[in-house]
């Protein structure tokens, strides 16, 4: 009876599934060698893509992309960016006050500090690391206040 009404609704019945099945064996040795480049070269783009997306979302370089990865990747990139604001902040010509290369010195231990919570909260359990994370980014929300208004934006 379920049967009847696969075929009268133009369903998929086992006949069906052995005639497609037989026409894959013989059409599939014929086409995929036609078909595989370009399914290839539709997955590299696709990659490329996915990866430009994630680098731009982290606010690195693609190239640098994979020294970014791994759970806390996102928190070591804001800490690389903090980084090269400090040297920013050291290199302004002659506008660099005493209280600014202060601020620079504390910053980059603190920074320092921050890049090793942040490897050793890799292998710490989920709520651990997520609390760690969390005090991580609130820390570096304050050095990267600090670090706006030393450059003067």
């Amino acid at each position: 009876m379920a049967r009847k009404k696969a075929v009268e609704a133009g369903g998929f019945t086992p006949a069906r599934a052995k005639n497609a099945l037989a026409l894959a064996k013989v059409l599939g040795p014929a086409v995929l060698p036609v078909v595989t480049p370009y399914v290839m070269q539709g997955a590299a783009v696709v990659r490329e893509r996915l990866e430009r997306r994630k680098a731009r979302r982290l606010g690195v370089e693609v190239d640098d992309l994979g020294h970014y990865t791994g759970r806390g990747g996102a928190l070591h990139a804001r800490i690389a960016g903090a980084a090269n604001g400090l040297a920013e902040v050291r290199a302004k010509q002659g506008d660099a006050t005493p209280a600014d290369l202060a601020f620079a010195d504390e910053a980059e231990g603190n920074l320092r500090k921050l890049a090793a919570a942040v490897r050793a909260a890799e292998r710490m359990p989920q709520a651990r690391r997520r609390a760690a994370h969390r005090a991580v980014s609130g820390e570096l929300d304050r050095i990267e206040e600090q670090l706006l208004a030393a450059l003067g934006v």
